[in-house]
């Protein structure tokens, strides 16, 4: 895999993870101050423009390796945002989540070595 190859990997990836990590903060504003707000719209759409990014840069990696050889990069989204959310969202993580992240990460490259 080339330099370029992994680096556009690595953008799809990150660009999912902060997708979400801002919907989410858009969605918990909206539910404060409604869907009329202009914080919310922005948010929701620097949230949608990056979805769009990563759908876009997903389906440019496609073209190039197999979904098998891909979608452990996107099943490691579980364990960044994860951590993601409770370092910035301040989400409580218990012990299930944790392991349970932990365990979808262990299968992940499991299948990845194979």
């Amino acid at each position: 895999m080339s330099f370029l190859a992994f680096f556009f990997i690595v953008v799809s990836l990150l660009s999912f993870v902060v997708a979400q990590l801002v919907l989410k903060k858009a969605m918990e504003f909206s539910a404060k101050s409604g869907l009329h707000n202009s914080r919310f719209i922005s948010l929701i759409s620097i949230g949608i423009a990056l979805m769009t990014i990563s759908f876009f840069l997903t389906l440019g990696l496609l073209q190039r390796f197999d979904l098998s050889y891909l979608y452990p990069f996107q099943g490691l989204s579980v364990m960044i945002i994860t951590l993601m959310a409770a370092m910035m969202l301040k989400e409580k993580l218990n012990l299930r989540l944790t392991i349970g992240a932990l365990l979808i990460t262990a299968g992940i490259v499991l299948v990845s070595l194979s």
